[in-house]
């Protein structure tokens, strides 16, 4: 009787199929050289983006079991446990980002061993080891690493990469690892920030997907108050596509740190588009992550930082902002309104169900922590 009631249960939970975005995903054994940026799509589909090989690669894993989470998981040491897993020491131990599977709240991670060089609070993972593991953590707390062999996937090579030689200006780092910058799927279309081997280096690509070869690069410019110019050349670090009135545009964060807004009508491919610039966040600081949730039938937008709060932005004052942009110096911060919450050093966000946010965090400790935050937190 019992063996008979579990199984009826397990009829009852929901495995989404394959379905018409899978139709053109072969199987093989791939070989990303950085999986630095992680963001998911439709049916279960994980994007990766490979700065160094130039690549974006979709994955089908499978991974289309529903689940609802209650109460989330917390992780006080999340280097050690990830140590634990591969065999290395939790110092060695570097995320590099981090995407939350919307239907099954499996979370994936971006993983290398490459923390001991880390030096600066102005060096990203990226710029100091590439990802080249990927792991899945349960919401119970399982951790297992996705094997690159026999996966099915679809890929696409970035068009005309900011150069392998190119250096980053005062980091000295390569800034090839800056050719995917940010990723983010909405409605059809992969947005892909980086750097381009424009004169215009900043770039802002949207891809059709399912991918069909059919696909626009845009240089973007945005005027930086606490620097008095406008720039050309820092990639978007953060972004949100987000629909401010009846218009949609592209939100997006630089380092040290203006918020611009850029029209999807505009991202064309064609010339170089200049965004409107609605706040200054305050310099000294790297935007990590952007987020948006709805909450009791209100639309929050939430971002994250390095030396900075968690802000949470109303989008009807980001809205309002952009008939008084920023194009003048200023000392440090300026533009919109937003709420300050606490909790800086947070270098990953992403949505856990409806009701919760899962977020890493170097915490006072010196541990990297994993936990969830009930929404209802920066709903104010």
């Amino acid at each position: 009787m019992k063996q008979f009631f579990l199984a009826a249960l397990t009829c009852l939970i929901p495995v989404y199929g394959a379905g018409p975005y899978l139709a053109n995903f072969e199987r093989g054994n791939l070989t990303p050289q950085s999986m630095g940026t992680l963001t998911f799509g439709p049916e279960g589909i994980l994007f990766v983006g490979d700065s160094i090989g130039a690549r974006i690669y979709a994955l089908d894993l499978g991974d289309r079991e529903a689940a609802e989470i209650e109460k989330p998981q917390t992780i006080l040491d999340l280097e050690g446990t990830i140590g634990a897993a591969i065999g290395v020491p939790a110092a060695d131990v570097m995320v590099h980002d981090m995407a939350v599977n919307p239907i099954s709240k499996n979370t994936y991670l971006s993983v290398s061993r490459g923390r001991a060089n880390w030096n600066s609070s102005f060096e990203l993972p990226n710029d100091l080891a590439n990802a080249q593991i990927l792991l899945k953590l349960t919401p119970q707390g399982k951790i297992s690493q996705v094997k690159m062999e026999d996966v099915n996937h679809t890929a696409l090579n970035l068009p005309n990469p900011v150069s392998t030689d190119a250096k980053h200006r005062w980091k000295k780092v390569s800034a090839r690892v800056d050719a995917v910058s940010d990723l983010v799927y909405k409605d059809n279309k992969l947005y892909v920030a980086g750097l381009s081997n424009e004169e215009f280096a900043s770039t802002l690509r949207v891809f059709d997907f399912p991918f069909t070869g059919k696909g626009t690069s845009t240089s973007v410019e945005v005027y930086h108050g606490a620097h008095g110019k406008y720039e050309t050349q820092a990639p978007i670090r953060a972004m949100l596509p987000y629909n401010f009135g009846e218009k949609s545009y592209v939100l997006a964060a630089y380092l040290c740190t203006p918020l611009a807004l850029f029209p999807n009508d505009q991202l064309t491919g064609e010339g170089k588009v200049r965004g409107t610039t609605v706040s200054e966040l305050g310099s000294g600081n790297y935007p990590t992550d952007m987020l948006h949730f709805n909450y009791n039938d209100k639309d929050f937008i939430l971002v994250s930082n390095t030396n900075r709060t968690l802000m949470v932005f109303k989008p009807d004052e980001i809205q309002k902002q952009m008939a008084h942009p920023i194009t003048e110096r200023v000392r440090h911060r300026a533009g919109v309104n937003y709420t300050d919450i606490s909790g800086t050093n947070v270098q990953q966000m992403d949505l856990l169900g409806n009701q919760h946010v899962q977020v890493i965090q170097r915490v006072p400790s010196g541990k990297l922590s994993l936990y969830g935050v009930s929404m209802r937190r920066f709903a104010r």
